[in-house]
């Protein structure tokens, strides 16, 4: 479902020819439904590799097949498409529209462009959705009058709302306490199990990384198999 084959990205410096080297040679393999977690130290790329798996930057050399498809040979309309329909994103901070109720929030990746389902269909499920992550009673709340989980709980919802085929997460609990930060992890455990959505998620958490399983680490621009995983 997705591979990247010798990944390579770097950024031109001044008075360097060679730049600034961040990913070298990332080859990887991932099936539908299969879950990765990649560790490693600040500035070692991990967002780097993240946003070009999810088509918002280009690798300097190398490949990212999606479906067997090339990414570099779609244009920008193209990688939209995948992005909206095919991706769902994560961040470190929920980024939700604080003017929009939290049903509100979780829609609005499913205003631009054509959806699976039903406009109808697709309301329902951000309700089923937000019942099922504790949150049936908070439709018509707005961020502001939710805990830090319960915001990053949204975001999650809102990235699963177009039943995208991969979820990319990028410190999905940096921002939060301990007990937040376990309750997205089991959440995303679960959702990746039981929507089979292809999940890669880069965290600093050893918590967050145990319940998830496969670890990779990425270190000097290299991404190796964790020993022990």
């Amino acid at each position: 479902m997705l591979e990247l084959v010798s990944v390579a990205k770097s950024y031109e410096s001044l008075g360097d020819r060679e730049g600034l080297s961040v990913l070298k040679d990332i080859t990887i393999k991932l099936e539908q439904g299969q879950a990765l977690v990649i560790v490693g130290p600040s500035g070692s790329g991990k967002s780097t590799l993240l946003n070009i798996v999810g088509t918002l930057d280009r690798p300097s050399a190398g490949r990212v097949l999606f479906d067997g498809r090339d990414l570099a040979e779609l244009d920008d309309m193209e990688l939209a498409r995948i992005r909206n329909r095919d991706i769902g994103f994560v961040f470190q901070l929920h980024h939700l529209l604080g003017q929009c109720t939290v049903l509100e929030n979780v829609l609005v990746p499913t205003l631009v462009g054509k959806g699976r389902v039903s406009k109808k269909e697709v309301h329902q499920r951000a309700v089923d959705l937000l019942e099922r992550v504790g949150l049936g009673g908070h439709l018509l709340h707005r961020p502001g009058e939710l805990s830090g989980g319960e915001r990053q709980r949204v975001a999650v919802v809102r990235a699963l709302i177009n039943k995208p085929r991969l979820l990319l997460a990028d410190e999905p609990t940096g921002s939060l306490d301990e007990d937040s930060s376990r309750n997205i992890a089991e959440l995303l455990v679960e959702l990746n199990r039981s929507e089979q959505v292809t999940l890669i998620v880069v965290t600093h958490s050893p918590g967050l990384a145990e319940r998830i399983g496969r670890v990779m680490e990425l270190s000097n621009g290299l991404l190796k198999n964790r020993s022990g995983t």
